[in-house]
């Protein structure tokens, strides 16, 4: 039987937004900018469970593209800037946007895989 005295029900989507164990909460999630830990150093959990896939990257996709597209749309209807002015903008904050959203969302990717107890697809014989 799991001791759950040591380790109190964390809500595991919010852990892992927080790049924290699902789990435990309290160890760490990544061991790197997006590289995926082996498991807890707290709780020893595994996280070979978890598989991202290109979710997070879809979302940073949709999420970056809609705020920057608004954004260019607005100032060239507003002040109709030379080109420079938008690549000198817009390049560097898409860049800065992507890689702040990008491991939050791959976070939570993993925390609802965790919550909803997924795993691969079986076929049956």
């Amino acid at each position: 039987m799991e001791d759950k005295a040591l380790f109190p029900p964390v809500n595991p989507v919010y852990s892992a937004l927080k790049g924290q164990c699902p789990n435990c909460g309290q160890g760490r999630l990544f061991k790197g900018f997006l590289t995926i830990a082996p498991g807890c150093q707290a709780c020893g959990q595994k996280f070979d469970f978890a598989d991202s896939g290109d979710g997070p990257a879809v979302f940073v996709i949709m999420i970056v593209g809609f705020v920057i597209v608004g954004l260019v749309l607005w100032l060239e209807l507003s002040y109709e800037p030379p080109i420079w002015v938008h690549m000198v903008l817009w390049l560097p904050l898409t860049a800065i946007l992507a890689a702040a959203v990008l491991r939050p969302l791959k976070g939570l990717m993993i925390g609802l895989q965790f919550k909803h107890k997924a795993e691969e697809g079986k076929l049956d014989d």
